[in-house]
């Protein structure tokens, strides 16, 4: 019973993982055209029920909306205007997709639980006590 459990929870995790791919997208404008930058975001390797497992992956997630956000590795797009409130909502945005209290207390380590509950994150009432 507990290995089903387990199962469908790392099921979750990766249906997560894969939304929050898509989540972490930069509108940029490119020659009159509207580009969405999505980076793959991989779960590969990292046990998200740990702490260490979970602060890799914020890592990643982190990069990745760096990457979305600035360059998007393609040199022909054009800067955002505002590539540290995209990251900040690209970043947000994975982070309540996943809907981790890992992750969430990651998160939680570098902003507030105002900044959390602006961009929607569940803040699990554990993780807000810590």
């Amino acid at each position: 019973m507990y290995s089903k459990t387990v199962v469908r929870s790392a099921r979750r995790v990766l249906g997560a993982a894969a939304v929050a791919c898509t989540v972490l997208a930069g509108n940029v404008a490119a020659k009159d055209y509207n580009v969405t930058v999505a980076i793959h975001v991989s779960t590969q390797g990292l046990d998200l029920r740990q702490l260490p497992g979970a602060q890799k992956f914020y890592a990643r997630i982190e990069h990745a909306a760096e990457v979305a956000c600035t360059h998007g590795n393609r040199a022909d797009l054009k800067p955002l205007a505002d590539p540290v409130g995209c990251r900040e909502k690209a970043l947000a945005d994975a982070i309540r997709s996943a809907n981790l209290p890992l992750l969430t207390q990651v998160y939680l380590e570098t902003h507030t639980l105002r900044q959390a509950a602006a961009h929607g994150i569940d803040v699990p009432a554990q993780v807000a006590a810590k």
